[in-house]
């Protein structure tokens, strides 16, 4: 289809060729994606309500919790409703300008949740290690900040992508082997030598995802080294209060560095990671958070009484 719009691009629409298969089984991935979608928004959103409603819970740590259940919520919305539609449809067509929004706020929240997960890193260091200054430097303000910093990442790191694949030309292929838009599959379709923009952009992706994953392994290593030097080699109490918190990041960090590690591949693997990082690791952290952390189970507790009481009174 021909078009005037953006960067002069003959290109009004793609083609997401998503995941194919018999009717049966598109049925059945129907179901189970939306039903993990379901358990996404009522997980995350449970979290998000009960760090609200509970007093006890209004500290810096659960305070970006709440804002990584938030953006985990916004991450999936970003492709899963739309995956699930496309798997019932023959002809998944996305237009130009929807597979340009889609791109960037899969970036802009992704960067968002990376940076996310650093500050609650940094949270978890100033309470472990400087237990006496928590207070003074875990301050409102700086919970406020560094969710500005997390948000104002994301959107950089968003717009300096798009800034690089918006004036390349579209004139031919139109076909995406995915079931959303990203960057490096949209360059692969442009009509010039697009090697220079795949660098830039892969580059972008890789340096943060790699440089966040580094710094917060790090991090956690330095955590445990520091607990180990204090309480002569008894690492129990630090794993405890650190094993959600590195779960999730192995979670997110896993397919997003095989994705932008490797980012124009001739496979189409990279599409199934993508699954695990819009469907699987959303869903998992309600879950991990809430099993492995005694204030929140604790918190649950006191809903659940209090809603029984509330009931029978």
């Amino acid at each position: 289809k021909a078009m005037d719009g953006l960067n002069g691009s003959v290109v009004s629409e793609f083609v997401l060729l998503g995941l194919s298969g018999s009717w049966e089984t598109r049925v059945i991935l129907t179901i189970t994606f939306s039903l993990l979608y379901i358990g996404i928004i009522l997980g995350n959103f449970f979290v998000v309500f009960l760090i609200i409603v509970d007093s006890h819970l209004h500290s810096p740590m659960y305070f970006l919790l709440a804002n990584l259940s938030f953006s985990d919520i916004g991450v999936s919305s970003t492709a899963v409703p739309r995956m699930i539609t496309d798997l019932l449809t023959e002809h998944k067509v996305i237009s130009f300008q929807s597979c340009m929004t889609q791109t960037c706020f899969i970036h802009a929240l992704g960067g968002t949740e990376m940076v996310l997960l650093i500050a609650m890193a940094f949270d978890r260091y100033v309470a472990i290690c400087k237990p006496l200054h928590y207070l003074t430097i875990m301050k409102p303000r700086t919970c406020v900040l560094l969710i500005v910093i997390s948000w104002v990442t994301g959107v950089i790191h968003a717009i300096t992508q798009f800034s690089f694949v918006i004036n390349l030309p579209f004139c031919g292929p139109n076909k995406i082997d995915s079931f959303c838009c990203d960057f490096p599959r949209i360059i692969q379709l442009a009509c010039s030598d697009a090697a220079n923009f795949e660098f830039v952009v892969a580059a972008n992706s890789g340096i943060l995802t790699i440089g966040t994953f580094l710094m917060l392994f790090l991090s956690y290593v330095f955590i445990l080294v520091t607990v180990w030097k204090r309480s002569s080699g008894d690492l129990s109490k630090a794993l405890g209060t650190l094993s959600a918190h590195i779960t999730v990041v192995v979670l997110f960090f896993t397919p997003c560095i095989f994705i932008y590690m490797w980012p124009f591949p001739t496979s189409s693997v990279d599409k199934y990671m993508f699954i695990v990082d819009f469907t699987i690791t959303p869903a998992l952290n309600p879950l991990i958070y809430t099993l492995r952390n005694k204030d929140i189970k604790i918190a649950t507790q006191r809903l659940s009484k209090w809603l029984h009481y509330d009931r029978f009174c």
